[in-house]
């Protein structure tokens, strides 16, 4: 849900673009220039050699292309001296914050801090994320003359980090800790950001830092690090000492995954002999819910019940209502619904179980007046509460409209420019930064511009992320565009599968970005993993193949089919199963009482995949929309049992 400023902003931008454009202008559609193009393609291969008459005649011709400044961002680069030093201070000036800016930069700072060119160095240096440059340039500045006491405040935050950090700050590291601000706390901070999501490597270097007599402690931590079930053995921890209970509490966090029973048994142990805090024990009941919750634990309810209603987080909530629903404890869903926290009294969620919840006890009116509330949004829980009342979904589709000046205005911008160049050259991770500079400089009806103008020469991603940014959700055709529509049509049939699930897996996939891909590894608009890809193809199959739209849709539209075969036809099912894995998803199934599909998917473990199948579900019913006409999609939803 919009906040009500956001909603007001928003609100405020739509009546300005209806009160300026009240019909529909003509679409932009963007020309290409294939011989600059491949001027600049040559050229760009040329750059190492660019006193050569071929690279200055082919520079020359390309003095209006939008893309000739990348062409002296590489000549700088390759051919590095101390003598470009005003040249490559006056481009980077010129095209500072820009995707031009950055790998320039880069490079300079390094092989100025090869060269111990500390003031050139301190000139051209920005902040950045990149530690080696930091402490370079804290280094620098502490040459300069600027005091200690200026400068080693800021290396705190450097050393104390969980993982190991670039040998450019050891000198930086060893006069912080001379002037005397490695303290044992800090040392201790260090410790407990290794073990907790760093390299835990890292512990036992920092333990010979600690005194003598507490290096046992750090020798300790590192053991609960690599081994959880140390905690179950109260031996190791014969103090009785505040340290001793942090990382007790720190393992048993890690244990009650491992091992529920030991973890639970260790935690009673160890209440007996340890004061934990309040803070301790309201963390560790935290985690013991959760994971005994995901486990389906017999003592996850009680548990969740010992949690303070008041501090819960979304996910403890969202365990409490899967609880609820799986022992079909309306009246209690009632009473907790009640009681929630205002922050999330108008989620429609909460507002479609409390209906649900009122029905199911008798209070029908008071149900049916809660659903005809929550129908009137553009929603999964909208659908639903639709489907129950047996009326049409409300799409509430309010297209944007821009005039062509505005749009010419807008592709005026250098950015704009590289931005689509770039896009009709296929190089789409260049595109994609030149973009995002491009819309961190406008306003949002500009940014509403920039992405009808996407839209309209095809490049669907952009228009989608770009929406998103500036919170207009209303313009259905462009947040959900029938991208690769003729491909995804075609193989979609040749599968027997209904196109409109095959367009809501690649827009929930990969919001129709044929070159994506995932951190795991899953590649193109269907976000395929190789393995199963080359299985589907059955031969070999490499990147370039799976980020072919054709080739990705084709494979795509068959692994739907397959899993629809293994889930004996429940698209429900199949798409939970393309998120997860069929295997995760036949145990779900075979663990499960029968249930209606709209409590099974409420109860998916995996908060990853009970988001993915609601939205693939509301994003099939905008792609198969028939306006006036009863949703089928979330008719089978509400008539489907699963489990049993």
């Amino acid at each position: 849900m919009l906040t009500s400023l956001v909603f007001k902003r928003v609100l405020a931008l739509i009546i300005v673009i209806y009160s300026s454009s009240l019909c529909a202008s003509e679409p932009l559609k963007l020309t290409v220039n294939k011989i600059q193009q491949e001027n600049f393609i040559k050229a760009e291969k040329l750059t190492h050699k660019s006193n050569s008459a071929q690279y200055q005649t082919l520079y020359n011709q390309l003095h209006y292309y939008p893309l000739q400044p990348y062409l002296d961002q590489q000549r700088l680069i390759h051919k590095m001296k101390l003598s470009d030093a005003t040249e490559i201070d006056t481009f980077l000036e010129k095209y500072q914050g820009t995707p031009l800016d950055w790998p320039l930069r880069k490079k300079w700072l390094n092989y100025l801090a090869d060269k111990k060119q500390g003031l050139l160095f301190l000139q051209a240096y920005k902040p950045t994320s990149n530690v080696e440059l930091t402490c370079h340039q804290l280094n620098f500045s502490l040459q300069s003359g600027i005091p200690e006491t200026v400068i080693l405040p800021q290396v705190t935050k450097l050393w104390v980090v969980g993982r190991s950090q670039d040998k450019a700050c050891d000198p930086l590291f060893e006069r912080w800790q001379k002037a005397g601000y490695r303290t044992n706390d800090r040392v201790w901070q260090r410790i407990s950001l290794a073990a907790d999501g760093g390299k835990h490597t890292l512990i036992p270097y920092l333990t010979k830092l600690l005194p003598i007599n507490q290096q046992y402690l750090g020798k300790l931590w590192h053991k609960v690090r690599r081994d959880p079930s140390i905690v179950s053995k109260l031996k190791y921890f014969p103090n009785n000492s505040d340290k001793e209970t942090e990382i007790l509490t720190y393992g048993l966090k890690r244990l009650i995954w491992r091992h529920p029973e030991t973890a639970l048994s260790s935690y009673k142990k160890a209440q007996l002999k340890f004061a934990f805090t309040q803070t301790q024990q309201q963390e560790i009941t935290e985690k013991f819910a959760l994971a005994l919750s995901s486990k389906k634990h017999q003592l996850a309810q009680l548990w969740l019940d010992k949690l303070d209603f008041n501090l819960l987080s979304k996910n403890m909530l969202q365990w409490r209502l899967s609880q609820a629903l799986k022992q079909r404890d309306w009246e209690r869903l009632i009473i907790e619904i009640k009681q929630l926290p205002s922050l999330y009294k108008d989620d429609l969620k909460w507002k479609y179980w409390y209906a649900r919840a009122l029905i199911e006890t008798g209070s029908h009116e008071r149900g049916d007046l809660v659903l005809q509330q929550v129908a009137n949004e553009r929603h999964y829980y909208g659908f639903l509460a639709a489907s129950y009342l047996k009326i049409p979904v409300n799409l509430q589709n309010k297209p944007l409209n821009f005039t062509l000046v505005e749009k010419r205005n807008l592709i005026s911008y250098p950015a704009a420019k590289r931005a689509f160049e770039f896009h009709s050259m296929g190089r789409y991770r260049q595109a994609r930064s030149e973009w995002n500079y491009l819309i961190s400089q406008l306003n949002d009806r500009e940014k509403l511009v920039a992405a009808k103008i996407a839209n309209e020469n095809q490049w669907f991603d952009r228009t989608i992320f770009t929406l998103a940014n500036v919170g207009y959700l209303d313009d259905v055709a462009l947040r959900f565009p029938k991208a690769f529509d003729k491909e995804i049509n075609y193989y979609a049939l040749a599968q027997k599968i209904a196109p409109s699930w095959a367009f809501a897996i690649a827009r929930r996939e990969s919001s129709f970005m044929h070159d994506a891909n995932s951190p795991v590894g899953a590649k193109g608009l269907m976000q395929l993993m190789p393995n199963t890809a080359k299985h589907l193809k059955k031969g070999k199959i490499n990147t370039r193949y799976l980020l072919n739209a054709k080739n990705n849709i084709q494979l795509g539209t068959k692994y739907l089919k397959i899993l629809l075969g293994k889930t004996n036809g429940n698209a429900v099912l199949a798409t939970a199963a393309y998120n997860a894995g069929p295997y995760r998803v036949g145990t779900w199934v075979d663990n499960a009482q029968s249930v209606p599909a709209d409590i099974w998917i409420e109860m998916i473990p995996y908060k990853e995949t009970r988001n993915y199948v609601k939205s693939v579900l509301a994003y099939q019913e905008i792609y198969q929309n028939k306006p006036g006409q009863v949703s089928q999609i979330f008719e089978n939803v509400i008539n489907m049992s699963i489990g049993g």
